[in-house]
């Protein structure tokens, strides 16, 4: 299949959507169909262009196989619930005519990722002229997550964006999400049931895997193997629910247990300021992804902080390695979320908010390595069984020849009757 991809993230950035579609196009490129991307240039979670590609304007380049056309776009020193706004508008703006250019190149698919949501109307409309299948995939539900958590507040902007948004849901041919709690979403926003996909985040459980040396971060942190080390790994924002980890660390029991907060952005500067001084607790910048498997090892907990205005309108992409890692999970989140459902067969959930909670989770785990072994031990099974990267993408190309009508022409058999060497 030729198969366009229309998402504002994409590789080399190494978090959230960027990392997800970077690796899908890779993997569709390696199994026999042609990709070509539209994006902006990188600069999540740092929230500052590259330098390779500042100033740039609009670039082409191929990685791993994928044609990739970059769009240039405004980046918020400060995001706020205006910027933010803004940001994507000028990446909706500045991507308009490579989109519509592409229906000269008359793609089977046009894939789009929310967020950017306000880039579905092109890509629908560019999926319309060339007769492809229009497929929006939700990573997160990025207008409820910006009023829910107070970024946008105007009564009447939101009963008008919701309207818009709900007409558009409602025009493309698959809609797909990474939660069951986000496809009802989806579908209280007017998308028949018959059209919703769950296609969740993925691992490669074999880069991923709880036999990996972390001995080396210890080392470079300067950890004894004795010290029972508590893991957050990812984007530095104000999604996550991160002022909790401080404040637990400082009343944690256990003289054992050091707690690593590892990763990028907006939030990076004021957890800073919250850990002055405290002994048990440490940085690390982003890491390259080649070596995620030896981080993750290095953890005995990990460690997933989430805000309660985010719940089941998001569900934290990198939770899928901390399972494939086999280490236990503390997660923040309210029962009944989708994101509990999944921590409690294999780590421990306490209520977001509640610093004594969490502590206490924390220093109840550092006392058990029995317990973390059996809770680690579980959670690997689970990303064996439902995360692991071939079979996910492998079921999203079966649905996308499933689809009814002329608009997908197989141009070779489906992938479940192939062997990717």
């Amino acid at each position: 299949m030729k198969i366009l991809v229309y998402s504002a993230n994409y590789a080399p950035e190494q978090t959230g959507i960027g990392k997800y579609s970077g690796e899908m196009a890779t993997w569709l490129v390696r199994n026999g169909h042609e990709v070509r991307v539209i994006a902006a240039p990188p600069y999540y979670p740092h929230w500052q262009v590259a330098a390779n590609y500042k100033g740039k304007g609009y670039q082409h380049e191929v990685i791993d196989g994928v044609s990739v056309y970059r769009a240039p776009l405004w980046v918020p020193k400060k995001p706020s619930g205006l910027t933010r706004l803004v940001h994507l508008m000028s990446f909706a703006v500045s991507s308009l005519p490579l989109a519509l250019s592409q229906v000269f190149w008359k793609p089977d698919v046009v894939f789009t990722v929310a967020p950017a949501f306000v880039c579905a109307p092109t890509a629908w409309l560019t999926a319309r002229l060339c007769n492809a299948v229009a497929w929006l995939h939700v990573q997160d539900f990025e207008v409820d997550v910006a009023f829910r958590l107070g970024l946008l507040k105007n009564a009447w902007m939101r009963r008008s964006i919701t309207l818009l948004e709900s007409w558009i849901f409602r025009r493309f041919d698959r809609v797909s999400s990474i939660s069951n709690r986000m496809l009802a979403q989806a579908r209280r926003k007017g998308v028949r049931q018959s059209s919703l996909v769950f296609f969740p985040n993925w691992v490669d459980i074999d880069h991923i895997n709880p036999s990996a040396r972390g001995e080396t971060y210890r080392e470079e942190l300067g950890l004894t193997s004795e010290q029972v080390v508590f893991l957050y790994s990812g984007s530095l924002g104000a999604k996550q629910g991160l002022q909790m980890i401080p404040e637990a660390a400082k009343r944690l029991k256990s003289s054992q247990i050091a707690v690593v907060i590892c990763g990028d952005g907006v939030m990076k500067e004021q957890l800073q300021d919250a850990c002055a001084n405290m002994s048990n607790v440490r940085f690390l910048p982003l890491q390259p992804v080649a070596r995620l498997g030896e981080l993750l090892a290095m953890a005995d907990v990990h460690l997933l902080p989430q805000s309660a205005s985010a719940e089941d309108l998001v569900l934290p992409s990198k939770l899928s390695g901390m399972l494939a890692s086999g280490r236990p999970v503390i997660a923040t989140c309210h029962e009944g979320t989708e994101l509990s459902d999944v921590v409690t067969k294999c780590g421990v959930v306490v209520e977001p908010e509640n610093v004594d909670a969490l502590a206490a989770a924390m220093d109840q785990l550092a006392a058990s390595a029995e317990e973390r072994a059996t809770l680690g031990a579980r959670g690997r099974a689970y990303a064996e069984q439902y995360l692991a990267t071939d079979s996910i993408l492998t079921r999203f190309v079966i649905d996308l020849l499933s689809l009814p009508g002329e608009r997908v022409v197989p141009c070779a058999p489906p992938l479940a009757s192939r062997v990717d060497p």
